[in-house]
């Protein structure tokens, strides 16, 4: 199940593998046009918002969190043609109250915790919340802000999996930070990690100091934050801004990326994954006189490459998501609000398992 969100309305995604049908039910937000949508990982039914409201002619950028109703749960899903005619609205179940911070950003939810922890970024603040009484409440719990001259804004960020979970990297113009969550304190900055404004942050599942980010250099860069004087890898396959860019869950070789021009690109990150070494050829595929030779069923790894680009969007594509459930499919999203589903190559599946 995929949730994507189109203006003031968010859309529930169940693609059914075997007939390779996409079902979908609609939720209607009833508070604002939606900016940033994060689901609960330990709640598949609560996610939060982040959305534009109108007040005395300002506009603002709030956060709140929802429930989807229990019957959208259990994944009964309309067909698409349907679905139009079945709107239900979420249930509100806390707002983040953030009158004394700013402009909310992006909400982050703790990767491995209960979901009752979350983060938000509002402006150039960085705010802890622990969500109580089934989630219907918001208590804030710790902040940072982010000091320095100028105009400082934070645009997106990342909870790292790792390190028990007390670290989070976030992105501001061309720069990357990453904070300790138990001080609030800054542990280690990338200046200028992009020529231009980083608009995405993802960590490796299986790397702990391995983080990707990408920007409007038309960049993915690849960074060990042990020493962040150089990145590690980088990717310029793009000709325009880099949205998004997501590490696949359970093999961190292979990269997502889409981008303001139409395009998403699978890549195969190699060198810097954490299997680099190749893998054991299949028996079908030798040969008698190779068979002999048992010492040399051992493959020449795999360089990096892009393995594939995907060329069905006609606009900007905003979005990338791996699907949680199968690590094979994933999902795009464009500004027309066209979704498409897509799977890695069979033949670089089977390269990876055998």
């Amino acid at each position: 199940m995929t949730v994507w969100a189109v203006k003031k309305k968010i859309h529930i995604i169940d693609f059914d593998d075997e007939n390779n049908i996409i079902n979908k039910n609609v939720l209607l937000h009833q508070v604002g046009e939606i900016w940033h949508i994060s689901t609960s990982p330990a709640d598949k039914g609560v996610l939060a918002t982040c959305y534009n409201k109108t007040s005395d002619t300002k506009v603002m950028t709030c956060a709140a969190v929802w429930r989807m109703p229990k019957e959208l749960e259990s994944g009964s899903h309309e067909s698409p043609d349907d679905s139009s005619s079945n709107t239900q609205t979420l249930e509100l179940l806390c707002h983040l109250d953030n009158t004394a911070h700013g402009n909310m950003a992006c909400v982050m939810w703790e990767p491995m915790g209960d979901g009752k922890k979350i983060i938000s970024l509002a402006d150039n603040n960085i705010l802890m919340w622990d969500l109580q009484e089934s989630s219907a409440k918001a208590v804030l719990s710790s902040s940072a802000a982010l000091e320095g001259k100028g105009q400082l804004k934070f645009t997106s960020g990342r909870w790292s999996p790792h390190h028990n979970c007390t670290q989070i990297a976030t992105a501001n113009d061309t720069a990357v930070r990453g904070w300790d969550t138990r001080s609030m304190r800054q542990i280690y900055c990338i200046e200028n990690a992009h020529g231009q404004l980083v608009r995405d942050l993802d960590f490796n599942p299986n790397k702990q100091y391995y983080l990707a980010s990408c920007g409007d250099d038309c960049k993915v860069k690849f960074w060990d934050t042990r020493n962040v004087t150089e990145p590690v890898k980088t990717l310029e396959e793009h000709s325009h801004w880099v949205w998004n860019v997501r590490y696949n869950h359970s093999h961190d070789q292979l990269i997502l990326t889409g981008s303001s021009d139409s395009r998403v690109i699978l890549s195969n990150m190699v060198s810097i994954s954490s299997e680099p070494f190749g893998h054991m050829v299949d028996d079908d595929e030798l040969s008698d006189q190779e068979d002999q030779h048992q010492e040399e069923k051992i493959k020449e790894p795999l360089q990096d490459s892009v393995i594939a680009t995907y060329e069905e969007h006609e606009d900007s594509v905003y979005a990338v998501e791996w699907s949680s459930a199968d690590p094979w499919l994933f999902a795009s999203l464009s500004y027309d609000g066209r979704l498409v589903i897509n799977r890695v190559p069979r033949a670089l599946k089977y390269h990876i398992l055998l």
